[in-house]
Formats: C-alpha cells, sequence, structure tokens
C-alpha cells in the first residue's frame, strides 16, 4: 500500500502546493471514515486524520515569511507539517543554498526521515521544489534520488498546466519517471478553469492517451482564495 505520496510538477507555479493541500484533506476524509469518524472537512480540522506533509526545501522566502505549508494550514487546518531547509532566494535549492552559504540536507536524510514519520502516519504528502529533477542536495541529487532512497511504498503524482504546452512538459515528466523505474499514481491538472477553452479541453483527453497515465484530478482556478471551511468541503470531489 502506497504510504508516500510524492507531489511533482511539469515546472514552477502549476499548483503544487494547492494540490497537496487538497490531497491532504482528501486522505484525512479517507482516513476518519474509514474509522467511521467525521468527513473531510471534519478529518483535517481535528487534526488531519493521521496524514502529515513535507516540504523538504522551501525557496524564496525570509524566516518570518509564510512559505507553501503555510497555505496547507490556512486551507486544510492540518498542523502535521514539517519544512526541511528554508532558503531566501526564488530559485532551485541547490543555487539558493549556494548563494546564501547554507549546508543541505542529503536527499538520505530526507528519505530517513519520512520513512520515520511513515511509521505512524496513514499517508505521507512529499511536495518538491519545482519540478521533478530541480536539486534538492549538494550533489544535485532530487526528488527523484529521494524517492528511490526510501524504504516506504510510494508513489508519484504530477502536476501539470492545463492549457498550451502541457502534453509535451507532462510527457517528459513521465517519461523521466519510467525511466528510473518510480511508480506514478496519476497526473492532476493543477488550474482548472470555469471554462476551458479548446486547447484545455482536448488537452483532458490527450493527457492520458499521450502518457498513459490518467488524469485523477482537477484543482479549480481560484481554489487557493477559498476559506478553510469550503476547501475542505469541496476538495475531495476534485479526484478521481
Amino acid at each position: 500500500m502506497t504510504k508516500v505520496l510524492i507531489i511533482t510538477g511539469t515546472d514552477t507555479g502549476v499548483g503544487k502546493t494547492i494540490c497537496t493541500a487538497a490531497l491532504a484533506t482528501r486522505y484525512a476524509g479517507s482516513a476518519l471514515r474509514a474509522d467511521g469518524v467525521g468527513g473531510a472537512g471534519s478529518a483535517v480540522r481535528a487534526g488531519g486524520g493521521s496524514v502529515a506533509v513535507v516540504k523538504p526545501a522551501q525557496t524564496g522566502v525570509t524566516a518570518d515569511e509564510p512559505g507553501d505549508l503555510d497555505d496547507v494550514r490556512r486551507l486544510t487546518g492540518l498542523t502535521d507539517l514539517h519544512e526541511g531547509v528554508r532558503l531566501r532566494d526564488p530559485l532551485a535549492p541547490t543555487t539558493a543554498a549556494r548563494r546564501e552559504g547554507v549546508p543541505l540536507p542529503t536527499v538520505a536524510a530526507h528519505a530517513k526521515f519520512i520513512d520515520d514519520l511513515a511509521i505512524t502516519r496513514e499517508t505521507v504528502l512529499l511536495e518538491g521544489a519545482g519540478g521533478l529533477l530541480v536539486g534538492l542536495d549538494e550533489d544535485g541529487h532530487g526528488l527523484a534520488e529521494l524517492a528511490a532512497a526510501l524504504n516506504t511504498p510510494f508513489a508519484f503524482v504530477v502536476v501539470t498546466r492545463s492549457g498550451l504546452g502541457t502534453l509535451n512538459h507532462t510527457g517528459l515528466t513521465v517519461e523521466a519517471l519510467r525511466a528510473r523505474s518510480l511508480p506514478i499514481d496519476g497526473l492532476i491538472i493543477g488550474s482548472w478553469p470555469a471554462e476551458p477553452d479548446l486547447a484545455e479541453q482536448c488537452n483532458l483527453d490527450d493527457l492520458p492517451v499521450t502518457t498513459g497515465v490518467p488524469v485523477i484530478g482537477r484543482i479549480p482556478a481560484g481554489a487557493g482564495q477559498l476559506d478553510q471551511a469550503a476547501f475542505t468541503a469541496a476538495a475531495p470531489g476534485w479526484f478521481a
């Protein structure tokens, strides 16, 4: 059974954090429903139905500024949140750390932390930085190497754009995962418009054909602006 779900994207700014928050709501709700308790919203507000979220590297923020996990907390109420290194410049973690003179943990250290966390959680959600091949440690290893170092069962989801260009970007990311024999649960469109244009409508059909991976979710555009009650009530319905 998959216990670690790794959220990567075709690029930066595709909606990984809002997708992570939505998945946290979905998995927390499922965990409590399995125990016969409440629904998705109550699950998250109750402290998270045994779901933890990990962000190994947060860039582009100072020590006092809110980061991606603050958005997850704001949208879901989840408090089992774990941020690794925090870096000032809005760059890849390897570049930001080099400029700041900050040592980075190895991906093996991140993997050990996640394995330990998964012992006492039903699900651990791991949100990457940027795309799949963005480096997380001083050797340039990224999410792919981190995943390979896990002892806990895992799978990837790929967050992608809805419009023109997404077929190529998504295909390349899926191809990179398959070349490394890393399992993929599905694709999630990170921002689905209320009125999709022709390209977006066609991409919804073409993404599974092009990649061989199903579209398992669509996050509505603007979902990150919802209040917590509205977000946790709606999020489970955004997934197949």
